[in-house]
């Protein structure tokens, strides 16, 4: 169990990122954390995982999800699930933030991921070091036109 005061929590303002239950602390079934996105803030760039499926519980407020080459919206209550190799980003609807809880499962040990990105955020890291370690996270950045398009236009 993991009482919310007990939580690591990264970012900062309306964009940050609970840190809940990483591989190791559930015998490698799953990985869960929660994240909250300031009115239409970007979360996270267009990727896919090859060994695991991502849900996507959306608490509160509205996500733009790519899922494949359909971006969707998704409002508090939805539930998304990512299959594995299935290209996939998400972002705060734009005039709305979003809260949301993300599982990957199985679970892949991605708290030191969460950290690398929130380092890259305040500039004590390169955004290059993220490309590094896309194998040991299971985390692997591609370009989206339909993404990029939806992005652009809100």
């Amino acid at each position: 169990m993991v009482h919310a005061q007990d939580a690591e929590f990264l970012g900062a303002g309306s964009n940050t990122i609970a840190l809940l239950a990483d591989a190791s602390a559930t015998g490698g079934l799953l990985g869960a954390s929660r994240t909250t996105l300031g009115r239409g803030k970007d979360g996270a760039t267009p990727h896919y995982h090859r060994g695991s499926a991502e849900l996507f519980f959306v608490l509160d407020g509205r996500l733009q999800v790519l899922a494949g080459e359909e971006v969707v919206e998704a409002e508090a209550g939805a539930t998304l699930v990512v299959p594995p190799h299935t290209v996939h980003a998400f972002a705060a609807a734009p005039g709305s933030g979003a809260d949301l809880l993300i599982m990957i499962t199985p679970g892949v040990e991605r708290f030191d991921y969460f950290r690398l990105l929130d380092r890259v955020r305040r500039g004590h890291a390169d955004p290059q070091d993220l490309l590094a370690v896309q194998d040991r996270f299971d985390t692997h950045f591609v370009d989206s036109t339909p993404w990029h398009a939806t992005r652009a236009a809100a």
